[in-house]
């Protein structure tokens, strides 16, 4: 880091040092230039590119890198840094967003600046690169940095060079030669560009940056770079066709409209490149076409996608179905729409430029598709799970086939299958030749699919291994991968699968297309011969069955698979690749043994390599959870209520039950108490009072009460 401060203190002092001696010497303009150039010719130089966090700009930045960078970076250079600040090119830039993750092309990130303090920035770099082709946002800061370097010429220690990355929608409207409309757009014809409507911003830049650099060429520097559609390294505008293709969840790729439009395009690594020749030759013409040398038709493009990576169906869509699309943004599906020939004349006559794509990508799809791959880490995973019968293949591999996205490739499964298409094949044929002797090769097929089917019991022979070799070469199994399961069985069906020749020492080698559809891990199960039986006879019937384990027939196929362990086996095959297969041992049939066993499969394989959840499809999963999360507690609240009502029936139901039987024992309390007042009322006091209301109305005195209380007093037998 001190080497660098020193350089660029070095770089700071160089220039007015050299015009103090040019002034004493008294040299004109041109040969101060030329001297200053020399002079700084030695030191780092320094570049600056807005967005390097963008698909375009990151591969942009990392090309310049690793193609400017010279003879002077230090190899002794112990940390990545000191590395990047000692070759050649420097190279910083603005990013949207801070992240941690390491950029090892790029020497510092720049985030939220405010003008002045990026102002300073630019002003230290010799190259600045705006790149507006996929950043529509950054138009207007764009237009303030060549403005604003343009005010500062007569503060420049030394020459810069402004380069606009800008996008051939600004020639969308242009209208062609009415005498030949085929003939095609080239730089030389810039004057005449009309824009698409939303790109009219963009042609006020390219016009201005144009403008700034014919005040002082020998101190500021301007080009505009009209790029194509970009393709590769990943893709970003046509990602959505790449992914759809790769996934196969559709069965026909879409092509929005009619698909007749032609596309200018550019592989981003060819762009790149006129960039490094722009920045090293510093032609004189300041506008320059880069586009490859294809007049590829949308429907040619993704025709092209969807055979390499999908089922090679294409079907034509209303192009507003692109507007409810959420992988494409507007500027995506405007650039979709454009319908141009364009000619990159100026490139190749003044660049020798060592393209990577120059026929363009239908004619380089295998190249581009491989990149899509790798730069996105979409590499299949190919499994083969092998055992005896009934060892628990089946289960092993589904669950696999779960965790990793693959496709379950089972015997059965795959002979029905064809035997399938072969049947609406043949039931499809037409009546002209070709078709007959389609329809007749299918018949064939068919038959024999059919017969060894009956006469084998599906057993594999070298038809079936065939069909099953075409099944692993589909695009579905060659993106993703596969798991195989149970298949080869014998060490001559896995060369049938998977080798074409030997080598001169009679060892197996897989050949080009079998290399490609190898397994990758081998993984054997084994178990006694007592522990198969005792789960075969504990299996539910109709999993018996479904796999033919009954016990005259599950013992010979276990017998045989014993016999055949004694010869070459399946394992040994792949041994002899260099695929060491791993063995696993089963010992319980319980769940969770089966959870280890998923564990150990992925410990050997690793991490998934397939597509994680974008944005939106992790919102959707987010909802998707929020929405059964609410029901699960919406349902235990109505669970709970019902619980409570059910509880307060059975407490009132229960208080009502204990309040009648209090009531009972209150009244037996109470006649338990009034018992002996009773006794004494029928005993002492009632006679005597049936005696008195007889001689009342007897006597019938003029007053009964004060009658009857004196003959009770009178006749009271009572003694306390």
């Amino acid at each position: 880091m001190i080497s660098a401060v020193k350089e660029e203190h070095k770089r700071r002092q160089v220039c007015p040092n050299l015009k103090k001696e040019m002034h004493r010497k008294g040299k004109d303009t041109e040969e101060i230039m030329r001297l200053k150039m020399e002079a700084v010719k030695h030191l780092p130089k320094r570049i600056f590119i807005n967005c390097i966090d963008s698909h375009s700009s990151k591969y942009i930045t990392k090309f310049l890198r690793q193609r400017l960078v010279g003879p002077t970076a230090d190899p002794d250079a112990e940390d990545e840094k000191d590395k990047r600040t000692s070759g050649v090119v420097q190279v910083v830039g603005s990013v949207s967003e801070m992240s941690d993750e390491d950029s090892p092309h790029v020497l510092e990130k720049y985030f939220g600046l405010n003008r002045d303090e990026l102002l300073l920035k630019l002003m230290e770099c010799d190259v600045i690169i705006y790149n507006v082709s996929q950043n529509e946002d950054q138009v207007e800061e764009a237009l303030w940095a060549v403005s604003a370097l343009h005010n500062e010429i007569g503060h420049f220690s030394e020459p810069k060079m402004f380069i606009l990355i800008s996008t051939v929608m600004t020639w969308a409207c242009s209208k062609p030669d009415p005498d030949n409309p085929q003939r095609p757009f080239n730089d030389k014809m810039f004057v005449k560009r009309k824009p698409h409507p939303n790109f009219k911003q963009h042609l006020y830049l390219e016009k201005k940056v144009a403008k700034m650099g014919k005040t002082d060429r020998t101190l500021f520097l301007t080009y505009v770079v009209a790029s194509g559609l970009q393709y590769g390294m990943g893709e970003h505008v046509l990602h959505f066709f790449f992914k759809t293709s790769w996934l196969g969840h559709e069965p026909e790729t879409p092509v929005f409209g009619d698909g007749h439009n032609i596309i200018p395009m550019i592989h981003i690594n060819d762009l790149a490149r006129v960039i490094q020749n722009v920045i090293e030759h510093q032609p004189k013409p300041h506008y320059l076409v880069a586009v490859d040398s294809a007049s590829s038709t949308m429907e040619d493009i993704v025709k092209a996608i969807a055979a390499e990576l999908g089922s090679g169906k294409i079907k034509r869509t209303p192009f507003e179905d692109a507007f409810l699309t959420q992988d494409l943004s507007m500027m995506d599906i405007e650039s979709m729409m454009v319908n141009l020939r364009m000619e990159a004349i100026l490139v190749k006559s003044l660049f020798t430029i060592n393209w990577s794509c120059e026929s363009g990508l239908v004619a380089n799809i295998e190249q581009v598709a491989e990149e899509y791959r790798q730069t996105r880490g979409l590499l299949p995973l190919r499994l083969c799970v092998l055992g005896p019968p009934a060892v628990g293949k089946s289960a092993l591999s589904k669950l696999i086939c779960q965790h990793y996205s693959l496709h379950h490739i089972t015997r059965k499964e795959t002979i029905s299958e064809e035997i399938t298409k072969l049947e609406e094949t043949f039931k499809n044929a037409g009546v002209d030749a070709e078709d007959e002797d389609s329809a007749s090769e299918a018949q064939e097929l068919l038959n024999t699919l059919k017969e060894s089917m009956e006469q084998n019991g599906g057993l594999v022979d070298e038809q079936v291994m065939k069909v099953v070799r075409d099944k692993l070469m589909s695009p579905p199994c060659r993106n993703q991968g596969f798991v195989l399961d149970g298949l080869p069985e014998t060490y001559e069906q896995a060369k049938e699968l998977f080798t074409e020749h030997e080598s001169e020492d009679g060892q197996p080698q897989a050949s080009a297309s079998g290399k490609k559809i190898t397994p990758e891990f081998v993984f054997s199960l084994d178990a006694t011969d007592d522990f198969l039986r005792d789960r075969v006879m504990n299996m539910p019937e109709r999993l018996v069955q479904e796999n033919n384990y009954e016990l005259e027939n599950f013992l010979p196929r276990l017998a045989m698979y014993r016999e055949n362990k004694e010869d070459e086996t399946a394992e040994d095959y792949f041994d002899e690749l260099g695929i060491s297969p791993v063995c696993l041992e089963i010992t319980d049939s319980e769940e969770p043994n089966c959870s280890l066993l998923m564990q150990m499969v992925c410990d050997v394989v690793g991490e998934p390599r397939n597509y994680g959840l974008n944005s939106h499809e992790l919102e959707e999963e987010e909802r998707i959870m929020a929405e059964e999360r609410m029901k699960t507690e919406s349902k235990l609240r109505a669970k709970e209520e019902q619980r409570e009502k059910e509880e307060a029936i059975k407490r009132n139901a229960r208080w009502e039950k204990w309040g009648l039987e209090e009531g009972k024992l209150q009244e037996e309390l109470m006649e338990a108490q009034s018992a002996p007042m009773k006794n004494y009322l029928m005993e002492h006091v009632m006679p005597t009072l049936t005696q008195g209301l007889l001689e009342c109305c007897m006597t019938q005195p003029a007053d009964p009460v004060d009658f009857l209380a004196e003959y009770l007093l009178k006749n009271n037998t009572y003694e306390y």
